[in-house]
């Protein structure tokens, strides 16, 4: 168990909260709300200390303000490869990533996997994931990464964590890609399963409160500190619908906002069902967040109906954002790999629609996943046209594997 002591809505305190709920490490959230408690509980000065939060763990070690990369190295999970190249380098511990992880190295192939954060990707965020095949009563996102991350491992999958990629060459047969800290991963085949960021509301001072009432995703690691307050999630899918779920068994009232007309377009039927029967949860279609305001922490939002025009301000400590993701791929610009408009990986097939950029280099065609530089695959939410979901993320990522023995043989 790590105890955790600081001041609520700070976004030092949230990343860490956020990194233990994914990695399903235990802690236990000790709030300070006076300068006698930071003094008594935290061993710091006063409520303002920039050592603040501090992380006590089991052993009695004492890290003040830590990073997530000490974090991880704290919990013996920073490692260094241990080879100079590798069959399968795999960037992206998300669902695509951790099955690809999985298939890879239990079939023989020398496998890393490279996650520039926590494992579990956005559905690693989930409250639960209740409409994949074989869990009927549902999973949390973050404990179907533990359970992928210790089978990855098992079979002699490599997992580094909190390694971030700067840039990419693929000399022929090759790539090499250079982490942040100056470590360079080598393999003959490459998976891009990244993912996407989460996508912003595009507000003046969205960035500042950040962390500090304002959140990108399902926000998990929060439930247990909004009791008797209310919460607003903005969006209208399936993430949106059970971090709502998941929020209204604490919080005093949950408010969805929602840019179309209905949930049903996006929104599956189950989820649809479960909201509109939650007596505490209520439906603002044809509504936005247009902007926020607050001095440390949120406290207001302003809502306008998209029919009329009309705003309206609301007070809130919390604001959940699940509006989608955008692509992290300026690297494969960097490197003349296809992207569509959007900036996602075009593949196989698709990339037919785009010849003019097109520099294929051998006689075959590309292979179902594979990008336009040979080699280099994508798997997941990252890919162009892919499905948006946990189930075929993991079958892209087993499908990755399949490919990636084609294209080691020469096929």
């Amino acid at each position: 168990m790590v105890k955790i002591y600081g001041r609520r809505r700070t976004a030092n305190g949230y990343a860490i909260r956020d990194f233990l709920h994914r990695s399903d490490i235990p802690f236990e959230w000790i709030e300070l709300t006076s300068d006698e408690d930071a003094a008594s509980l935290a061993r710091v000065q006063h409520l303002s200390d920039s050592r603040l939060p501090v992380c006590v763990f089991n052993d009695g070690t004492r890290l003040e303000c830590p990073t997530v990369r000490q974090i991880t190295e704290k919990l013996g999970w920073f490692a260094n490869p241990s080879r100079s190249e590798y069959d399968l380098a795999i960037y992206g511990a998300g669902p695509a990533g951790l099955s690809a992880a999985v298939y890879g190295a239990s079939e023989g192939l020398r496998t890393v996997l490279v996650e520039r954060w926590a494992l579990g990707g956005q559905a690693g965020s989930s409250s639960k994931i209740e409409n994949y095949l074989g869990f009927p009563d549902g999973i949390g996102g973050w404990e179907l990464a533990e359970r992928a991350r210790s089978q990855a491992m098992k079979f002699g999958s490599e997992i580094l964590l909190a390694r971030a990629g700067t840039r990419a060459e693929f000399p022929p047969g090759k790539g090499v890609v250079y982490l942040e800290d100056g470590t360079r991963i080598t393999a003959r085949a490459s998976i891009c399963a990244t993912g996407v960021a989460y996508r912003k509301l595009g507000l003046a001072d969205e960035e500042r409160l950040f962390g500090s009432g304002l959140y990108y995703g399902a926000g998990a690691s929060e439930a247990a500190l909004m009791h008797g307050e209310d919460v607003y999630v903005v969006g209208g899918g399936n993430s949106a619908g059970q971090a709502a779920m998941y929020f209204a068994q604490s919080a005093n009232r949950v408010c969805m906002v929602v840019r179309d007309a209905s949930l049903k377009s996006t929104l599956s039927q189950y989820l649809v069902d479960r909201v509109n029967s939650a007596p505490n949860i209520e439906v603002k279609t044809c509504t936005h967040v247009t902007a926020l305001a607050g001095d440390e922490t949120l406290r207001e939002i302003t809502l306008t109906d998209r029919r009329t025009g009309q705003h309206r301000n609301v007070k809130t400590h919390w604001l959940f954002v699940c509006i989608g993701g955008v692509p992290q791929t300026e690297w494969a610009a960097q490197v003349g790999i296809v992207r569509d408009e959007a900036g996602y990986l075009v593949t196989g097939p698709d990339l037919r629609e785009f010849e003019r950029s097109l520099r294929w280099p051998l006689d075959r065609a590309p292979l179902h996943l594979e990008t336009s530089m040979p080699g280099v695959f994508a798997a997941g939410d990252v890919r162009h046209a892919s499905i948006k979901r946990v189930a075929s993320a993991v079958g892209e990522g087993a499908m990755c594997v399949a490919l990636v023995h084609r294209y080691l043989n020469g096929g």
